[in-house]
């Protein structure tokens, strides 16, 4: 199954930091490129675990006996590394939002350059889809998702536009929601506010900002001393979690202070942030608005 090249390959595996004796998990498996890369740095004793919750990712899977992929949300990752036995490990990576194959199939629904139902499940056995969000969600619950999700200016006028139409047809297809909310598409920013409204409902769908939570409420637990987390986020909303939770231990406000104004946190950043070079932008488009943060449990 045809996946694109990994996106900041070599900084986000060097990330880690790798012990070739080490227990690794790669959450976000998809074409296998991150995974391949920790298998040719680990020794006959080395141990990758990774999760996707996509069936397609499956085909991917590799041929190791150091190796085990787990079909599931990364959300549960620490119940299902407690089910092989694992309360910790050595390193964790992730490279969250959509993957360049889940793009470029055009029955997904993810992209916008496509013709196609409103789908947008990563993981085709859930029962919520982008038509249901679009066509059952109430007025008030779709203005939300567009202006905490696409942070969109316009959101509670394209709910309620869409609210209209269906009234009158159910929504469908991704032609049928552009034609829909067609006078909120300024000609040179057409593809801008279309990815906006598409990641908005994405996000909807997938649950992502509460999963992308869940998890790295679980990482300090899971990774030994000295452990290594390296994450590549897509969106500032991800992105504002992760250096979030990396600072403060937290996704708002402050930690609580001692008398001397000191906090603790579980976790410190190694390195700043990271972005690709003009080059690799040039070789993979999507690599554009990629942010690698890395961070290491005291």
């Amino acid at each position: 199954m045809e996946y694109h090249n990994p996106v900041l390959l070599k900084e986000t595996v060097d990330g880690l930091n790798i012990n070739p004796n080490g227990v690794y998990v790669d959450v976000t498996f998809g074409g296998g490129g991150h995974s391949r890369e920790i298998l040719n740095q680990l020794g006959e004793q080395g141990k990758l675990f990774a999760f996707d919750q996509d069936l397609d990712a499956l085909e991917n899977t590799i041929n190791d006996a150091r190796f085990t992929l787990i079909n599931e949300n990364f959300r549960y990752i620490k119940r299902f590394l407690r089910f092989y036995g694992v309360k910790q490990v050595d390193g964790i990576l992730a490279d969250f939002g959509v993957s360049s194959h889940q793009f470029d199939v055009a029955e997904r629904g993810f992209s916008t350059r496509f013709e196609a139902n409103l789908d947008m499940r990563m993981n085709q056995q859930n029962t919520l889809s982008a038509f249901q969000v679009v066509n059952n969600y109430e007025e008030e619950q779709l203005k939300n998702v567009f202006s905490n999700y696409g942070e969109l200016r316009a959101a509670a006028a394209m709910a309620k536009t869409i609210v209209e139409n269906r009234t009158v047809e159910p929504i469908v297809t991704s032609e049928q929601l552009k034609k829909v909310l067609h006078k909120f598409l300024p000609p040179r920013h057409e593809n801008k506010v279309l990815a906006q409204i598409y990641q908005a409902i994405r996000i909807e769908v997938n649950q992502e900002i509460e999963a992308l939570k869940e998890f790295l409420l679980q990482t300090p637990e899971l990774l030994k001393n000295g452990g290594r987390l390296s994450f590549i986020s897509y969106h500032s909303l991800e992105d504002r979690l992760v250096k979030r939770f990396i600072k403060n231990g937290m996704f708002e406000g402050e930690p609580v202070r001692d008398m001397y104004g000191n906090f603790e946190v579980p976790l410190k950043k190694v390195n700043g942030l990271i972005v690709p070079t003009k080059e690799e932008i040039k070789n993979n488009s999507r690599a554009r608005s990629a942010k690698l943060r890395i961070a290491e449990k005291l």
